[in-house]
């Protein structure tokens, strides 16, 4: 997802990560997008996060966000993990569980 400033990614992530949302979230700065709203090309400087997270919490996830984000249509997409380390993925699937 991508957000307006810091302040805004830092508010973000910790809520993931605190609600248990996410296990990690990256934040990336600073980014320039350039992209069609209402008929107009826009460039914008952005921050770009990376939540951390599995599929049966994209929902919920995606329902804080949009309950917490400044913009009308954030950029909310999900990349599936094709593989990835086991002790990683174990640790990230433990931070999301609400009982730790």
């Amino acid at each position: 997802m991508t957000a307006a400033n810091a302040a805004e990614a830092g508010r973000l992530a910790d809520k993931l990560v605190g609600a248990q949302l996410a296990g990690c979230v990256q934040i990336l700065q600073p980014m320039s997008s350039v992209f069609l709203w209402k008929g107009t090309i826009q460039r914008q400087n952005e921050v770009l996060l990376i939540a951390k997270t599995e599929r049966s919490r994209f929902e919920e996830l995606e329902r804080e966000i949009r309950a917490l984000h400044s913009y009308e249509t954030p950029e909310i997409i999900a990349l599936p993990i094709v593989a990835g380390s086991p002790p990683y993925l174990e640790w990230l699937s433990a931070s999301l569980d609400p009982k730790v």
